[in-house]
C-alpha cells in the first residue's frame, strides 16, 4: 500500500502488471487532502469547496452516521444526484467501514424496494426533493429501512442560486420532517466530535454495483476497495503524464460505475476539481465547461452526439478540453470523427462491465486508435477468448468467442447470489457475455452484445421488465420486447403486443399505464399491436424474427 501522499499516483503511473497499487478508498482522499488541501475539489453550480473544507464535511458526516449507528459491513445507500452530497457520504461510509449501495434516483418505488431487501440497505441518504425522498418514504417500512438521511438540494447551491431555488421550486420539496424515519443533513453532521474509524482491510467490499446481467433480474456486483482502487489505479497508468490543475465535469450520474470510477474516484486521487451538474442539459453542459475551461469529459456517445448537432454559435469554445472519455455504449465511427473535428480533442471509447470496476480496456489517449476497437487492455488485465458453446475451450488469437477477463478490477461476485457467482466464472475467470477477439497488435473488439440487453443512452435496459410491467396491463396477452436504432440514446426498446379477445387498448393508453411502473428510459419509444407474435417451434414467444424485420425496414428505408 502506496505510504505517502503523492505515493499513490506516482506507483500507478509506473504500475507493471504485479504492481498495482491498492488501498482502502478513503485513502485516495485522505493523500490529496494531505497534499493539497487548499486545491479545489468542488463546483457544484459555481459553489466551490477545497479539499480541506470536503475532508471536515466528510469527518462530521461520518461522525453522524456513527451516531446513527452505521458500523462496519451495513450497507448504505446513496439515492443522490450528482451534488456534493455524493462524494460527502461515499467517502464517510467507507471510512466507517460500511458498504456503499448506489441508487437511481429515477427508479420506480418497485425498483427501489427490491434492491433494498435484496442489498439489506438500513440507511439511505437523498435529497429533499419529493420525487426521490416521497418514493423512499412510501416502501421505507415494507423494505426495512432504518432510516433516511434528507440532504436540502437548495443548500447545496450558491447563495443567489439557492434563495431562487427556494422561492420558485418550494412545490418540489417533499415533506418529511417530524417522524421517527427522517434525520435532517444538518442535524446530523452538528456533532464535530471525531469519529471512531475502523481499521478497513482493501479486500473488504466497498461497493454493490446492481447490474441486471442478461436476464434482467438485478444482481449485486460485490466490489472491494481493492477492486476500486486498482481500476483507478489502471485508469492513471493508462492517462500517463498528469497536469496540474485537472477539472472534470461530472455530467454522467455517480451512481453508475463508469463516472463512481473515473470521476470520483479518480478524480480525487489525481486531486482534479470535480465540477458536477445534477443532470445532463446540453445548454448548461456546454456553458459548464466554457466557464470553468474542463479539462476532461467522460460522457456516453449520445452526449457527444448531442454536442455535434447544436449549432456553433450555440456550442461555443470547447478548446479547453484535453480528455473525453466514452463508455456505456459502442461509440459510432461518425460521432468520434465529428466531435473531434469540432473541439480539436481527441474522444478514445472504453470498454467495461459494472462487474469489472468498470474499466477492462481503452483506446490510447497519446498515439493511434483503431477504428471500431474497444481498445487495449488496462495493465494487468488478460482477456481469454473463449467458445461460446463449450467455455472450457480457450481460442486462438483472432478467433470470436465470449470475452472472460481476468483482472485485480474484477468483483468478486454477486452479492448473496452463489449460484449466479459460480456461473458467471469459469477456470477463474469473468465471463463477460459478449463475444469479440483480439487482434495481432493487442487491441479488443466487440462483434456481438449480451443477448436482449439494450444500451440506451449507455444504461442497461432490460426487456424482462418492460415485458412483466405490460403484461400488468389487463387488455395484454402477449408482449416481446427488443432494441431498435435510436439516433439519440444509440438503442431504445419497442414493444410488440397481442390484445387479449374482446379487448382494446392504444399504444398511448398502454404507456400512460407504464407511466406507474417503469422510469423513462424504460419506457419504449415505440408499441405495436399485432394480431399474433412470432414463436418458436415449441410454441415461446421468439424475438429474432421481429429484430430481422426492423432491420429490413432500415435497409429499405435507406434505399
Amino acid at each position: 500500500m502506496p505510504s505517502s501522499a503523492s505515493s499513490f499516483v506516482e506507483t500507478a503511473q509506473g504500475a507493471g502488471p504485479d504492481t498495482i497499487p491498492t488501498c482502502p478508498v478513503p485513502a485516495l482522499l485522505d493523500k490529496t487532502v494531505a497534499r493539497t488541501p487548499d486545491a479545489w475539489a468542488l463546483d457544484f453550480m459555481g459553489r466551490r469547496h477545497t479539499y480541506r473544507q470536503l475532508g471536515d464535511l466528510i469527518t462530521r458526516a461520518a461522525q453522524g452516521l456513527q451516531t446513527l449507528g452505521v458500523t462496519a459491513g451495513d450497507r448504505v445507500g446513496l439515492c443522490l444526484p450528482n451534488t456534493p452530497y455524493f462524494p460527502i457520504f461515499y467517502f464517510a461510509a467507507l471510512k466507517l467501514g460500511a458498504v456503499i449501495v448506489n441508487y437511481n434516483p429515477l427508479y420506480v418505488e418497485r425498483e427501489l424496494e427490491f434492491q433494498i431487501k435484496d442489498s439489506g440497505t438500513s440507511v439511505m441518504i437523498t435529497v429533499d426533493l419529493a420525487m426521490i425522498q416521497g418514493k423512499l418514504a412510501k416502501v421505507a417500512a415494507g423494505a426495512g429501512l432504518r432510516k433516511i438521511v434528507v440532504c436540502p438540494f437548495a443548500a447545496a447551491l450558491p447563495p443567489g442560486k439557492s434563495l431562487l431555488f427556494s422561492l420558485f421550486k418550494r412545490g418540489d420539496v417533499g415533506r418529511w420532517r417530524g417522524d421517527a424515519l427522517h434525520v435532517g443533513y444538518f442535524e446530523l453532521i452538528s456533532d464535530r466530535t471525531a469519529p471512531t474509524l475502523p481499521k478497513v482491510d482493501p479486500g473488504d467490499v466497498a461497493v454493490i454495483q446492481y447490474t441486471g446481467g442478461t436476464t434482467g433480474q438485478p444482481k449485486g456486483a460485490t466490489l472491494t476497495h481493492a477492486n476500486l482502487t486498482a481500476n483507478c489505479a489502471q485508469v492513471i497508468h493508462h492517462v500517463g503524464e498528469i497536469e496540474t490543475g485537472q477539472r472534470i465535469i461530472g455530467v454522467l450520474p455517480l451512481f453508475h460505475v463508469f463516472a463512481l470510477t473515473y470521476v470520483l474516484n479518480y478524480g480525487v486521487a489525481i486531486g482534479a476539481e470535480l465540477v458536477l451538474l445534477p443532470r445532463f442539459e446540453l445548454a448548461t453542459t456546454l456553458k459548464t465547461i466554457r466557464s470553468r475551461k474542463v479539462t476532461n469529459f467522460p460522457a456516453v456517445p449520445t452526449i457527444y452526439s448531442a454536442i455535434n448537432n447544436t449549432p456553433a454559435k450555440l456550442r461555443g469554445d470547447l478548446s479547453s478540453l484535453q480528455y473525453c472519455i466514452s463508455g456505456g455504449a459502442p461509440l459510432p465511427v461518425e460521432v468520434k470523427a465529428k466531435f473531434e473535428q469540432l473541439t480539436g480533442c481527441t474522444v478514445v471509447e472504453g470498454y467495461g462491465l459494472s462487474e469489472t470496476s468498470p474499466v477492462v480496456s481503452t483506446n490510447p489517449l497519446h498515439g493511434p486508435g483503431k477504428a471500431g476497437s474497444v481498445g487495449v487492455l488496462m495493465v494487468g488485465t488478460t482477456v481469454e477468448i473463449r467458445d461460446t458453446e463449450d467455455p472450457q475451450r480457450v481460442l486462438a488469437p483472432g478467433e470470436k468467442g465470449e470475452l472472460c477477463i481476468r483482472g485485480p478490477q474484477v468483483m468478486c461476485g454477486y452479492w448473496n447470489r452463489p449460484k449466479e457467482t459460480e456461473e458467471v466464472f469459469v477456470d477463474g475467470a469473468l465471463r463477460t457475455g459478449d463475444v469479440g477477439y483480439m487482434d495481432a497488435d493487442g487491441f479488443l473488439f466487440l462483434v456481438d452484445r449480451k443477448k436482449d440487453l439494450i444500451l440506451a443512452g449507455g444504461y442497461n435496459v432490460y426487456p424482462r421488465v418492460i415485458e412483466e410491467a405490460i403484461y400488468q396491463h389487463p387488455a395484454i396477452r402477449d408482449v416481446t420486447v427488443i432494441g431498435v436504432p435510436d439516433k439519440y440514446r444509440g438503442e431504445a426498446p419497442k414493444a410488440f403486443v397481442t390484445l387479449k379477445d374482446g379487448q382494446t387498448a392504444t399504444p398511448e393508453e398502454i404507456k400512460t399505464f407504464l407511466a406507474e411502473h417503469l422510469n423513462k428510459i424504460e419506457m419504449p419509444r415505440e408499441i405495436e399491436i399485432r394480431d399474433e407474435l412470432p414463436r418458436t417451434m415449441i410454441g415461446k414467444l421468439s424475438k429474432k424474427e421481429l429484430v430481422a424485420e426492423e432491420a429490413a425496414k432500415r435497409s429499405a428505408a435507406a434505399a
